[in-house]
């Protein structure tokens, strides 16, 4: 990732400038709650031990579950430790980088005491190798200086994690331009179900059932595999939707939250944050089981901890974990039935979207493809039965590969973003799976050494994958080179025309697209709000 560095004291956007971050994300940073007592009465950056183990208390407590416990970054939160961090400082004063800390987050500004910015600020620089007996420094000196000291390790390397006790956590760097590599024995994640009623007999979900769904009934994403999200359901109409009153309210847990519950024979399964799992009776709302992720200490809470969507197969709930993981829960117990390790969470990748069923396989799409890794990002099928994977397809082009010489001669660690934000779509007759992805990382071409000339496939794309292999069929990529954050990682709708299978998708930018869903063959477009990033199509 390239960053470049700006003058100037604009606190919030400078320090996402410099670190990588969006203005929104940057704010986690500082997002930080009164969680720690630094110490008090200071006026400036004590490079002591006392003053940077405290700042890595509020770090650990408040900004390790975006920034994750080593500082590499997670999603949108940028890396605070390494070549990135240290390429966009060098040269600054260390008192505009404690200006930009000091005014964040954007949205409320100075939440932490001035001893805990203090801290903090100390302690991000330890981590990025200024040796910690240097005492106050000042606000006009160079952090070059203070990066100075270092003893341990050259000036221009990725520093250690600032914690490296437990050796499964361990972050060490192989290559001065590749990031983080994770060693050591993954630490998994566990669940804890809670049952607190009893489901009686539930119809098993088949095949026949997911293409042709009871109108009562809510078994996937949206509703259907064509994606429509409609209900032919009549009792609610214009005329007595005014009389409708309050049946039942339910709680759900705190954080980001966009879940479609789903619906089986009178019971609804609804996601929470966190990777909350419940069983409630949709009649009453009464609690009839919970599931609980249990994650490891690396793993922290918050940040984007949605899930979307779960999916409903043979007596079994399926759910796409934070932690990068797929889940089958027994879904009259809540039990877990297997649970299998998809991605590693140590290298950014998570859930948010969630599975589909298709032909007895869960389908799902990952995320968090923007740290630079050689597995790049990539939509998997899984056994029902076992968990166990079928097939996996990248939605990066890979080197010697088709569209491979679409990245300007990039490595393929450097090929980052192609993300799967929502749930795709599926078409029985033709056995292919729809999947819209999302741009590729960073957002600026120059930022990932391109031109907007570059194409870099298969972001921004409609991809066609055969479900019995995972092949591609075909792909149709709305807008090469994307730049802006406009990407094309929604809905792909499937609507039959005076006898023409059609795909009809929409991005951020507000095009609608229309294409013939066995070629991809583009057919047509239409501007549904006024845009003005494109001056032609």
């Amino acid at each position: 990732m390239t960053t470049l560095r700006t003058t100037g004291l604009a606190a919030a956007p400078a320090l996402a400038a410099r670190v990588g971050a969006t203005p929104a994300m940057a704010g986690v940073l500082a997002a930080m709650l009164a969680v720690a007592g630094p110490i008090a009465g200071q006026q400036a950056v004590r490079l002591i031990p006392e003053q940077v183990e405290a700042g890595r208390g509020v770090y650990e407590r408040s900004c390790a579950e975006c920034h994750r416990a080593d500082l590499s970054g997670d999603f949108e939160a940028p890396e605070l430790a390494g070549r990135n961090f240290l390429a966009a400082w060098r040269g600054a004063p260390l008192g505009e980088l404690l200006a930009v800390v000091r005014d964040m987050p954007p949205e409320e500004p100075g939440t932490l005491s001035d001893a805990q910015y203090l801290a903090v600020t100390a302690f991000l620089l330890s981590a990025n190798g200024a040796a910690s007996d240097q005492g106050a420094l000042a606000d006009d000196g160079a952090i070059d200086e203070v990066l100075a000291g270092v003893a341990a390790a050259p000036a221009q390397a990725d520093p250690p994690a600032p914690e490296a006790t437990d050796p499964a956590t361990t972050q060490v760097v192989t290559a001065a331009d590749r990031p983080y590599v994770p060693t050591g024995e993954l630490e998994r994640a566990t669940g804890l179900t809670t049952v607190e009623g009893g489901i009686g007999p539930l119809p098993p979900v088949t095949d026949a059932m997911l293409r042709d769904p009871d109108p009562a009934d809510w078994l996937m994403y949206r509703r259907t595999y064509d994606a429509w999200g409609y209900s032919p359901l009549g009792q609610i109409r214009r005329e007595n939707v005014a009389d409708l009153e309050l049946a039942w309210v339910w709680a759900m847990a705190d954080g980001a939250n966009q879940p479609t519950p789903l619906v089986l024979d009178g019971i609804m399964f609804l996601a929470n944050p966190g990777n909350i799992i419940q069983a409630l009776d949709a009649a009453t709302g009464d609690l009839l089981w919970e599931y609980r992720r249990q994650f490891p200490d690396d793993i922290r809470p918050g940040g984007f901890d949605q899930l979307r969507n779960l999916a409903l197969y043979e007596g079994k709930v399926f759910v796409a974990t934070k932690d990068a993981s797929l889940v089958a829960l027994d879904a009259r117990t809540g039990k877990t039935v297997w649970d299998t390790q998809v991605a590693d969470p140590r290298k950014g990748y998570t859930n948010v979207a969630g599975p589909i069923v298709v032909d007895g396989m869960v389908v799902n799409g990952i995320n968090g493809c923007q740290r630079f890794y050689e597995e790049s990002c990539f939509i998997t099928a899984h056994d029902a039965d076992t968990g166990e994977e079928v097939w996996r397809i990248h939605t990066i082009a890979r080197p010697g590969e088709p569209g491979g010489d679409t990245w300007g001669g990039l490595p393929l660690h450097l090929r980052g973003g192609g993300d799967a934000w929502t749930t795709g779509s599926y078409d029985p007759a033709l056995g292919l799976v729809y999947w819209g992805t999302a741009q590729a990382k960073p957002w600026v071409p120059a930022s990932r050494g391109l031109s907007a000339a570059d194409p870099a496939l298969y972001t921004s794309s409609t991809l066609a994958i055969n479900a019995a292999d995972g092949s591609l069929a075909w792909h149709r990529q709305h807008v090469p080179g994307e730049a802006l954050d406009l990407d094309e990682a929604f809905e792909q709708l499937l609507v039959d025309v005076d006898g023409r299978r059609l795909l009809l998708a929409i991005g951020k930018h507000g095009i609608f697209w229309k294409l013939d869903r066995e070629t991809g063959q583009f057919l047509q477009h239409r501007e549904t709000v006024y845009q003005n990033v494109f001056d032609h199509i």
